[in-house]
């Protein structure tokens, strides 16, 4: 018996890449589109697709974790608080962090990731890829 992958979709289209019972708020999943996948990110109910690719080193983007970012606030103990929960990925090979609604980062504006559309169509999650 063999180990197969799914089939790759071609790029450049739109693809329905689950329902929206599969990628509950929190959670996301990885789908065979283009070379690298696409990560489709369910935050609150605001879904979310990127390229698996992080420009830094080519690292797998979609296998870091989903979180927040950490901004100063004087008023609370260590002088700091974590913002805008789920919304940003991190690179797992060197932490770079990436804002899922738009790909840029602040490590380095100029480098961002690729984000795709998405919409709802019923109960089906659609990506545009």
């Amino acid at each position: 018996m063999t180990d197969q992958q799914p089939p790759r979709l071609a790029q450049g289209r739109e693809h329905v890449v689950a329902t929206v019972d599969e990628i509950p708020p929190g959670t996301h999943k990885l789908v065979p589109i283009g070379r690298h996948g696409v990560g489709v990110y369910n935050v609150n109910g605001t879904y979310y697709a990127i390229a698996n690719y992080c420009p830094h080193e080519g690292g797998p983007l979609c296998s870091g974790r989903a979180r927040g970012r950490n901004v100063v606030d004087a008023d609370v103990p260590g002088d700091a608080v974590m913002v805008r929960d789920m919304e940003f990925i991190f690179c797992p090979w060197h932490q770079w962090g990436f804002e899922l609604a738009t790909g840029t980062t602040a490590v380095k504006p100029e480098w961002s990731i690729r984000t795709y559309p998405v919409r709802v169509v019923g109960d089906d999650v659609v990506v545009q890829a």
